[in-house]
């Protein structure tokens, strides 16, 4: 655990918190932010399309199926624990059951970096699961809000949320990138392998970078949420991340695929659930979810949960 305290990535996000806080001019340009954030989403899909591309459709499967059940179970939890412990009202107890449901890409990039370093190579597939646990939860949420407002909605406003999520640049960038990998193959994909698989790290980590500073700015956000939403964003990650890794196991991952496979679950969207949740339920406060999952779980994750899910997956 005190390797990842002291890995590079984890002190870049250090530092960007830092600056943050201490109200540093230090900020990626809005142009390479998007820039590198595309990359890294195309990166990821690209190399999980490689790889898909060749793996025995029989390990695919079982996994799959059980991202999705995972993806409809977690908004019904987090639903019903902000409602019930943290006396949030409907709108924003389902925004959070969206955010925690759904999933956040750097994470996964870190739990996937974490998982080769240390020998544990994650299978091939796995961004195929990040992709199947970015939708699910976020639908679920939105379904929740309204049935228990007493909403009703068209199925043309169902229809724009679901355009929403499918076309947000996070979903289609990695199911872009699945596609053109799975198609064109390990051997055509070779010539990129510098670009993307030799420099993601390095590249990666002015994206944590930034992260650390976008977090610093949510610390007054997190503040007035109260006791409920702090507690919350510690413990959730650690008990769900924990229970994902095993789930992992179980379903016949590897001990890098099911650390990885935790860490997905441990984490929280705040990209594509916030988009979508502004439209789905324009009464909840979003900027409350994007607090938790950027400024408590994240870095949370980044430093003890994925070295905590490794030893546990080790150990058990």
């Amino acid at each position: 655990m005190l390797n990842q305290l002291l890995d590079p990535l984890f002190l870049f996000f250090v530092v960007g918190f830092i600056a943050g806080l201490a109200k540093s001019d230090v900020k990626l340009p809005e142009s390479v932010y998007h820039l590198i954030s595309t990359y890294l989403l195309l990166a990821i899909g690209l190399k999980g399309g490689v790889q898909l591309a060749q793996a025995d459709p029989s390990k695919v499967w079982l996994p799959a199926l059980t991202t999705i059940a995972v993806g409809v179970l977690t908004p019904f939890i987090v639903f019903s624990l902000a409602r019930r412990l943290g006396k949030l009202n409907h709108a924003d107890s389902a925004s959070l059951g969206a955010h925690y449901g759904s999933v956040s890409a750097v994470t996964f990039a870190a739990a996937m970096e974490f998982a080769r370093r240390a020998q544990a190579e994650p299978e091939g597939f796995m961004p195929v699961l990040l992709v199947l646990l970015e939708i699910p939860a976020i639908i679920i949420a939105i379904v929740l809000h309204r049935r228990a407002t007493g909403g009703t909605s068209s199925g043309e406003s169902y229809r724009a949320v679901i355009r929403e999520i499918l076309l947000n640049r996070s979903v289609f960038l990695l199911a872009a990138g699945l596609i053109v990998g799975l198609i064109a193959g390990p051997a055509r994909f070779e010539p990129f392998e510098l670009l993307f698989a030799d420099a993601f790290r390095p590249i990666l980590a002015f994206f944590i970078l930034e992260m650390g500073l976008l977090a610093s700015q949510r610390m007054s956000e997190i503040k007035s949420a109260g006791k409920f939403l702090f507690i919350f964003g510690i413990i959730w990650p650690l008990a769900a991340g924990l229970a994902g890794t095993h789930l992992g196991l179980l379903v016949g991952l590897s001990v890098g695929g099911s650390v990885v496979f935790g860490a997905m679950i441990a984490s929280a969207s705040y990209i594509a659930a916030p988009a979508a949740v502004r439209i789905a339920i324009p009464e909840a406060n979003t900027a409350m979810s994007i607090a938790a999952s950027l400024g408590i779980t994240f870095p949370i994750n980044l430093g003890l949960g994925i070295p905590f899910f490794y030893w546990s997956a080790t150990a058990f």
